[in-house]
């Protein structure tokens, strides 16, 4: 380890010891996110919350990996279909434009599978920033190989400026002032700075696609720069940009986040990514390949997650956790049978509309396509523990409730006994 990493490591220990006696969430303490410690305040001060339900107070030590009894079995192994589980889940689905994939491991020794038209390619929408995940963190591992201390201190104490990449979304995204007590809900701006930690969370917790580029950028120069990433500046990395050609790069950027999946066994027909999230990122990279994804494709995701496959075991452990809800819950989340329950989410939508066919052709309700996706890992206090992948194109319709009302449907199966 160079001493470069062994400084960061001492510099997050100094960090964490001078907030853990007065703020002692795990959250904040371990990674500095802002957002945590505000809702740790809350908690201290008795304020009331009514945007976060029972099963989103977990602490971190709490979060476990389910089937690290079964990590030495092939995906195929564990996907297995349970003829009975299956016709009973499979018959909730109204029938062309659902596909799913859902997966109960309450008895990890006795898992059952169930799937429905899972081979079918949707466009993945924000589901795709768990590919830009695994490649951080894969990233994160060819750097730091032997000390995941070093690889969370990276992440902690390494701050970079979003730029341009940033910009051009309109997803808001949480901005607490910890002095003052302020949290201000607002766009990404290129002058905007904060830890690696926090860009990951501002992509995973509230899906903004400035933060996605950013995440996905940074893996890009860790890639590229390896060692001397931890010190890189600003201009340094858009000089990187400059010099460049845009046909590498965007092999480059397009191979980092989809090698690691095939590596997972994912093939490029199961899930794939071909560009950024937002347009200014585009500037020198490009698209290449189109995006695609299958609730198979996903649910071999998890299920490599929950063996601590993706990475490693640390690595996997660490990307659960970011996956844990403590904000409010939307769409597949939010059905009040899964309040009292610990929920780790990803959700997506990307939609058209053709104004001229429909002029009220409305938000998330597009007419020439509508997606809407959900990937959840759900532990119910009794229990029971299952995930399930959810992808849709309805169109003309809003898919949020339709997703809710199958999450309560899929739960009451799992927990008829």
């Amino acid at each position: 380890m160079t001493r470069l990493f062994q400084l960061l490591i001492l510099s997050g220990i100094l960090i964490s010891l001078s907030f853990s006696r007065h703020y002692p969430i795990d959250g904040y303490k371990n990674t500095g996110i802002a957002r945590l410690y505000r809702l740790h305040k809350q908690l201290l001060d008795s304020v009331e919350n009514r945007r976060i339900p029972v099963g989103a107070y977990k602490n971190l030590a709490d979060i476990k990996l389910n089937l690290l009894s079964r990590k030495t079995d092939s995906t195929q192994t564990l996907l297995s279909p349970d003829a009975e589980f299956e016709k009973n889940i499979n018959r909730l689905f109204p029938g062309s434009g659902y596909s799913a994939t859902v997966l109960d491991m309450s008895n990890p020794d006795s898992l059952k599978y169930a799937a429905y038209r899972e081979n079918i390619g949707y466009q993945p929408g924000s589901v795709g920033k768990l590919a830009v995940l695994n490649a951080l963190f894969t990233e994160l591992g060819k750097l730091c190989p032997d000390s995941w201390d070093a690889r969370t201190a990276l992440l902690k104490n390494k701050r970079v400026t979003a730029r341009y990449w940033g910009t051009g979304d309109h997803h808001t995204i949480p901005v607490y002032d910890i002095e003052n007590d302020k949290l201000t809900r607002r766009t990404v701006r290129s002058s905007d700075e904060f830890s690696l930690y926090e860009w990951i969370d501002h992509m995973v917790s509230v899906s903004n696609n400035g933060a996605a580029s950013i995440v996905w950028r940074e893996a890009l120069l860790m890639s590229a720069f390896g060692d001397k990433y931890a010190t890189l500046q600003d201009d340094e990395a858009e000089n990187y940009f400059k010099e460049m050609p845009r046909d590498s790069l965007t092999t480059m950027a397009i191979n980092l986040v989809n090698d690691p999946l095939r590596d997972l066994g994912i093939t490029e027909d199961e899930w794939r990514l071909g560009s950024l999230f937002t347009r200014p990122a585009g500037k020198y990279i490009g698209r290449k390949g189109g995006s695609i994804g299958t609730p198979v494709g996903l649910m071999k995701f998890l299920v490599k997650l929950e063996q601590g496959k993706v990475v490693d075991e640390e690595s996997s452990l660490e990307m659960k956790r970011l996956l844990y809800l403590t904000d409010r819950r939307i769409r597949y989340a939010h059905s009040s049978r899964l309040d009292s329950a610990a929920v780790y989410f990803k959700s997506g939508s990307f939609y058209k509309c053709d104004r001229e066919k429909d002029p009220n052709c409305g938000d998330y309700a597009g007419n020439v396509f509508n997606y809407m996706n959900s990937v959840i890992i759900v532990e119910q206090p009794n229990n029971k523990k299952y995930m399930v992948c959810l992808m849709t194109n309805v169109l003309n319709k809003n898919s949020a409730g339709a997703h809710m009302y199958l999450a309560s449907k899929i739960d009451k199966v799992i927990n008829k006994d």
